[in-house]
């Protein structure tokens, strides 16, 4: 990882529903709307939320049937995209998540100070999927367009009491995209625990487990954020406590797909 040095150890700025962005790099950078907060909240999740092993620790490893084989390749080629805004098809992607979070409001260029209203760290979002390569673009893309009142109510931030001091909806999107691939280890030749081993079997009934998951896991963060009644800097305890109630309902014994975990109840289309 390399380090832009965002931050040189003093306190940034924060507002209300603030747009913020985040890379691998653990920097972050913000608008200039504010009151002094601390630092770097949402880039420290990655490290501390995802990464949970120690050196020397020893994992199970499962063997893959062929179909399971294939489509952990083809997952690990789609994670491997960079996004990269010279692409057409990339800048069609960007296009299609303005659209389908703000039907009503034409985006003026693709790089553009309104896309600071869906919560990126300022006017151009491709800075910000450097965390999550174009996966992560295609996670929110395909949660806006099969669960649009979720998207929508965790966009506009309409469900519940909210606090003060919200989290940056699309920076939050990568982040769970970030989380997820650490936490079902879908960089590994083959699974090393029990839920990967879990999601592959899942994935291999339906190539889009991934990013259903991805959609039941921003819902389940955001009612685990109310339900702990959580504020800006709280993002880190939620994704954790998010991420354990994931892995407990991955490895129930009647969860035998993803559409039968209990929190995909949570969404609606």
């Amino acid at each position: 990882m390399d380090d832009r040095g965002g931050h040189d150890g003093g306190s940034f700025v924060a507002v209300r529903r603030i747009s913020q962005g985040l890379d691998r790099s653990n920097a972050c950078h913000t608008t200039d709307e504010a009151v002094a907060g601390s630092t770097a909240w949402l880039g420290r999740s990655l490290s501390c939320v995802c990464v949970q092993r120690k050196e020397g620790d020893s994992r199970p490893s499962f063997d893959l049937t062929p179909a399971e084989e294939d489509c952990l390749q083809r997952l690990q080629n789609r994670l491997d995209i960079a996004y990269d805004s010279s692409i057409p098809e990339h800048q069609e992607a960007l296009k299609a998540l303005w659209k389908a979070a703000f039907p009503e409001e034409e985006l003026s260029d693709l790089i553009s100070e309104q896309w600071k209203e869906m919560g990126w760290q300022g006017k151009d979002p491709s800075t910000d999927f450097r965390g999550g390569g174009f996966i992560s673009l295609e996670n929110l893309l395909y949660f806006a367009r099969n669960f649009q009142k979720s998207f929508q109510d965790l966009l506009r931030k309409q469900e519940g009491d909210r606090a003060m001091w919200e989290y940056p909806f699309a920076v939050a999107g990568v982040n769970i995209t970030f989380m997820l691939i650490q936490m079902l280890d879908l960089e590994a030749v083959k699974p090393r625990s029990f839920v990967g081993a879990t999601f592959l079997k899942f994935l291999s009934e339906n190539e889009s487990a991934f990013d259903l998951l991805y959609c039941i896991t921003f819902k389940l963060m955001d009612h685990q954020w109310l339900a702990m009644h959580a504020s800006y800097m709280d993002f880190n305890t939620v994704m954790k406590s998010t991420r354990r109630q994931l892995e407990r309902e991955l490895l129930q014994d009647n969860v035998n797909r993803i559409e039968e975990l209990p929190s995909y109840g949570l969404l609606t289309r």
